[in-house]
């Protein structure tokens, strides 16, 4: 791997030092854990995720700045080959991607290998933590009309809880605090807030919610259906797995209320914190597989 694949908080350009006024948890051990931020995107990439100049990326810094305040080392990689690497070095991965990760990417990183996939997904069930943001739903589709529930998912979907099917105009819309008592959660109430959102499918029966994505009154075809998870947890086998729909652009991963949520959520898969993960979805989000209204 290129050693400019490899950025870690020694060698990169920081943002401010209030960018996460927030920390994360301490491991018990007082162990230094190690987090694989991975934003190889294949089709589309996001601003929060794009390096310029051969800088890391905005929500690179972020990340990488908090680690290095907290005792956490955050590798930065947009090279698929990391995979077919020791996953062992990580205690967490955390994905901002898009598209399918084995084909080759706009960003010309090394694609992912079939190989290293299943090493991952293995990592995750043996134990390790996963943080998905944003598009991490919209990576590794099943097969079929991305429009209808399936049952052949991809492993990865499966692994993930939900995959995403398209997203309307970006607009304000609220998200309904489903679970108060989760890491990162305290004090948070319903809000309101201008974000691209993206209308979700195929969700894991057995998904803890922890914010629902309310549709009253949103606009465009997509988002005329039933209120559905947008930020949940679940176990995958051993491992802990966090997905966020948030995180479209900069001023999202700025706002102190989404740098809760995700902060919350790296503590839970990192195993710094626990919670109740139980699943809740039929009972917050009973319609969520209902497409449409």
């Amino acid at each position: 791997m290129k050693r400019r694949d490899m950025l870690l908080a020694t060698g990169a350009a920081m943002l401010g030092a209030s960018a996460f006024p927030l920390g994360w948890a301490r491991a018990a051990s007082n162990k230094k854990q190690k987090i694989l931020y991975f934003t190889r995107s294949v089709g589309f990439q996001h601003s929060p995720v794009a390096r310029k100049d051969g800088e890391l990326s905005f929500s690179e810094k972020l990340l990488v700045e908090q680690g290095e305040k907290h005792g956490v080392e955050v590798v930065c990689s947009k090279d698929g080959s990391i995979f077919d690497g020791d996953l062992g070095q990580f205690d967490c991965f955390a994905f901002y991607t898009c598209g399918d990760l084995t084909k080759p990417s706009i960003d010309k990183a090394p694609p992912m290998t079939l190989e290293g996939k299943k090493k991952l997904l293995e990592a995750v069930a043996s134990g390790k933590g996963f943080v998905g943001f944003h598009s991490a739903s919209d990576t590794f589709h099943s097969s079929g009309p991305r429009a209808e529930n399936q049952k052949e998912l991809d492993p990865y979907v499966a692994m993930l809880g939900g995959e995403f099917i398209v997203h309307g105009h970006q607009q304000k819309a609220t998200m309904h605090v489903a679970c108060s008592k989760f890491p990162g959660m305290e004090g948070v109430e319903d809000f309101a807030i201008t974000e691209e959102w993206y209308a979700l499918k195929n969700f894991a029966k057995d998904l803890h919610v922890i914010l629902v994505q309310e549709t009253k009154g949103m606009t465009d075809p997509c988002y005329q259906r039933p209120p559905y998870p947008a930020t949940w947890a679940r176990k995958h086998g051993q491992g802990r797995v966090f997905f966020t729909s948030l995180g479209h652009r900069e001023d999202v991963w700025t706002n102190p209320t989404c740098q809760k949520i995700i902060l919350g959520g790296f503590d839970w898969a990192l195993g710094n914190a626990q919670a109740d993960v139980t699943p809740n979805i039929e009972k917050v989000t009973p319609d969520a597989w209902t497409l449409k209204r």
